[in-house]
């Protein structure tokens, strides 16, 4: 397959600024930028264009309408706006750039002088990254799990290959807690039937937790043929949150068989002739994904240690705007759900004081961990080649299930090649992170990251930095 065309280059030119830079607080500063009046030019004459086009003069064509046509019937204030709508966020920009700091929010720009035909000056109050030193993490001790494989941890898979291989099997009996019901339901309000609380055929296993507050009180001993009443609140509907009286009607009960542990079985759910040999296979699988999770936590742990020896400001502008996204989306699944907003959180066993708590937590440490991570791409120099944004972006389109080219034209297209890249170096830096890190696991081991990385990809993941260990640790992460 072609690599996909993700990456193009970019020629700037620069306009000559002069650049002052106030410290408001350690999250904020305010630049002055002041700029010759002769380099706005190119914007000057763009914006004659744009008011040309905008404008109806007798006797000329729309666009072509001379300069000073258009000063004398509308004034230079007019042209003058436009040069400065365009030129400003470009200078801006360039200012950012010159000066080394790293804004976080979008900036309130005021122009505050223009000396027509001299020059024109402009402030810009922004938040940005605080200044702060990553201490050394060469060494930094950290403890991650055991990779060592119990029999328990065996029987576990198995268990769950058993699961998905059962059956249901009718009795005569009255359910019980993991048994599986067919029912009708439908709901009343004061004696009066809610047509869109009904629902027939309705499987469901007793001890499921539905958020249908009493179901599974009302299904245990419950036999087939049987109906029953119990008071609820409906978390559903245009009578969300109202107290209904819901009818159950059970229609049958069947319990969960599972396979017996054999050859038989082996050969039903896997590749393998013998149960034995299946157990083989999922004994080095499991000693596989605990390495990569070694890999994972010895990231992740590095960087939390990282963290716990420093003390960074936040912008606020930053923080309301992480936490504000995460409402947002909050808000999304809420409505995907169809639930009310109380039965959302009471299927996820949590309120939503405690969501929105999290978020604040979650949040800063989101910022903080973006901080440092960019501090030490920085620092180590790293990088993104084309082909690393392009395992990237084919890796994503897998994930979701789209083409790469499809995915990358959209990241182009939409101005987020950036942020794919930034992703890309921030977790580059995690693994720099991990390699420098003192690694034991809970056993007290000694545990070497890069012998992982050879056991799972052979000698030449080494050779190659290690590059598929990596991508499938960082893959785990995600998950």
């Amino acid at each position: 397959m072609d690599a996909p065309a993700i990456t193009r280059s970019l020629i700037k030119e620069t306009i000559p600024v002069k650049t002052a830079v106030e410290e408001l607080s350690p999250t904020r500063v305010k630049l002055t930028v002041e700029v010759p009046f002769d380099e706005l030019r190119p914007s000057m004459d763009a914006a004659y264009k744009k008011v040309a086009q905008q404008v109806r003069v007798p006797g000329f064509r729309p666009g072509k309408v001379p300069a000073r046509i258009i000063e004398q019937r509308f004034g230079r204030a007019v042209v003058l706006e436009e040069t400065l709508n365009d030129a400003v966020p470009k200078l801006y920009g360039q200012a950012v750039d010159e000066v080394d700091v790293f804004p976080v929010s979008q900036p309130d720009i005021e122009v505050t002088r223009i000396d027509d035909g001299e020059q024109i000056e402009f402030t810009a109050e922004v938040d940005i990254r605080p200044n702060f030193e990553v201490p050394d993490y060469a060494g930094v001790e950290v403890t991650v799990d055991s990779a060592e494989v119990s029999d328990e941890d065996v029987d576990s898979q198995l268990d769950a290959l058993r699961q998905r291989f059962a059956t249901l099997t009718g009795v005569e009996r009255a359910a019980t807690g993991g048994d599986f019901v067919v029912m009708d339901l439908r709901a009343e309000i004061n004696g009066e039937n809610i047509e869109e609380q009904q629902a027939n055929e309705v499987s469901y296993e007793v001890g499921a937790g539905s958020v249908l507050q009493g179901l599974d009180d009302a299904l245990e001993g419950m036999s087939a043929g049987e109906e029953k009443t119990f008071k609820t609140e409906l978390v559903g509907g245009e009578n969300a949150g109202e107290e209904a009286d819901v009818i159950i009607n059970v229609k049958s009960v069947k319990e969960k068989v599972l396979p017996e542990l054999d050859d038989e079985f082996a050969q039903l759910a896997s590749e393998f002739d013998t149960l034995e040999e299946l157990k083989n296979s999922i004994r080095e699988q499991a000693r596989r994904n605990k390495l990569i999770d070694q890999v994972v936590q010895a990231r992740e742990n590095a960087l939390d240690a990282v963290l716990d020896k420093i003390d960074i400001p936040l912008p606020d502008s930053a923080l309301k705007a992480e936490v504000d996204a995460r409402k947002h989306n909050l808000d999304h699944q809420v409505a995907e759900s169809g639930l009310s907003r109380d039965a959302f959180f009471r299927l996820y066993q949590t309120t939503e004081e405690e969501r929105f708590a999290e978020f604040e937590t979650n949040s800063a440490r989101a910022i903080k961990v973006g901080f440092v991570l960019d501090k030490i791409v920085k620092a180590e120099e790293l990088g993104v080649s084309e082909q690393e944004l392009t395992n990237f972006v084919v890796r994503r389109a897998m994930e979701m299930g789209v083409q790469p080219n499809e995915l990358a034209k959209h990241l182009a297209d939409n101005d987020q090649l950036t942020l794919a890249m930034v992703e890309i170096v921030r977790d580059k830096a995690k693994s720099v992170l991990g390699d420098a890190a003192k690694v034991v696991d809970s056993d007290g081991n000694e545990v070497d990251l890069k012998a992982i990385y050879t056991e799972i990809n052979g000698a030449e993941a080494v050779e190659e930095e290690d590059e598929s260990s990596e991508e499938k640790a960082d893959d785990k992460a995600e998950a």
